[in-house]
């Protein structure tokens, strides 16, 4: 009983991250509460993520979002060509729980949405970070991706939140 105990006090106490690959359990490190980070990402306050490769940063909710929401039911998404300022709402997550705004982590243009959001919105859940990206913004200033917070410093700034309330 008392291993049992120990077994499921220490299971909430863990929470897996990975970097990014597709076969996370070869690069898995141990932090809180089961919301995986990806190092290579950024990450913002209002737990967006963005992925920025070339001329392209793909945007979207991050795990310890979604799994605060709940389950995704609803998801409302820009068109293409749709222009966004730094911290500018670029559209809505609405779950069981709430409906949330998502900002838009760097300004830019949206070059592509994430339409398969529309049928199956359960992906933001399911794959946050492959499957439930949202959209796909050519940066107006690519500078603004180094006020973002990285992977560390994203888990730290989840911690503190958790533990504050």
């Amino acid at each position: 009983m008392a291993f049992k105990l120990w077994a499921s006090s220490t299971a909430n106490a863990l929470r897996i991250s990975y970097n990014g690959t597709r076969t996370p359990l070869l690069a898995l490190s141990i932090s809180r509460c089961f919301s995986s980070v990806i190092d290579g990402f950024k990450y913002t306050p209002s737990h967006e993520w963005v992925k920025h490769e070339g001329s392209v940063a793909t945007i979207g909710i991050t795990d310890h979002a979604q799994d605060h929401l709940g389950e995704v039911v609803f998801v409302d998404l820009p068109e293409p060509g749709a222009c966004f300022a730094k911290g500018g709402s670029f559209g809505a997550v609405e779950s069981v729980k709430a409906t949330s705004d998502i900002n838009c982590p760097i300004s830019g243009e949206v070059v592509e949405v994430n339409t398969n959001l529309c049928e199956n919105p359960a992906l933001i859940n399911k794959s946050p970070y492959e499957d439930g990206w949202m959209i796909k913004v050519k940066p107006g200033d690519p500078s603004e991706l180094d006020s973002l917070m990285g992977s560390k410093d994203y888990t730290k700034f989840c911690e503190e939140e958790d533990a504050a309330h």
